[in-house]
């Protein structure tokens, strides 16, 4: 279907409103720093081609969500097949005290990632939705097409899985 001839303006709109929020959506949906931007093309292609049918304005954000869980699960899926493995290593370099915060900054982040990383993806979903994104939980039910309590269930479960995992990461003092 040909999108309406309004949609470029209306996709600029949107793009202009939304990226940063489809950004943080696809890196926190486990899309690699590398294939970001290419996958937030992706999103907004298929955007476009859908703005034409999409009704429901006041619930963007959601179906942005919806469209980056596509995209991020089809590139994991891609990923898998090329069966890379990609690891950032840091320097044994001395470094300035600014630096070392840098570092640190750095490090608790990709601790962060690592952590989303190993939930699965529906409590992944509704964690980032929730914690980061600050979605209303009646929202979230409805993007992921689950009951409410379904959605709190994964969130209390998606809370321990995290919490626990940051406790053994500090007994064990080495990366999830």
């Amino acid at each position: 279907m040909r999108p309406a001839k309004e949609s470029p303006r209306t996709l600029r709109a949107l793009f202009e409103e939304h990226s940063a929020f489809v950004w943080r959506s696809l890196r926190r949906l486990g899309v690699a720093d590398a294939d970001v931007d290419d996958m937030m093309q992706e999103v907004f292609l298929v955007v476009y081609h859908r703005l034409a049918e999409y009704e429901e304005r006041e619930r963007v954000r959601s179906w942005l969500y919806s469209i980056c869980t596509r995209v991020a699960s089809s590139q994991r899926r891609k990923v898998a097949r090329r069966r890379e493995n990609v690891l950032a290593e840091p320097t044994d370099q001395s470094v300035a005290p600014t630096q070392q915060r840098q570092i640190e900054e750095q490090e608790a982040l990709r601790l962060g990632h690592q952590l989303l990383e190993l939930l699965p993806e529906e409590q992944r979903e509704v964690f980032v939705l929730y914690e980061i994104e600050h979605l209303p939980m009646a929202q979230i039910a409805e993007t992921l097409g689950c009951p409410l309590h379904t959605a709190y269930s994964r969130l209390r479960v998606a809370r321990m899985k995290i919490v626990a995992d940051i406790e053994r990461v500090r007994r064990e003092g080495k990366s999830p």
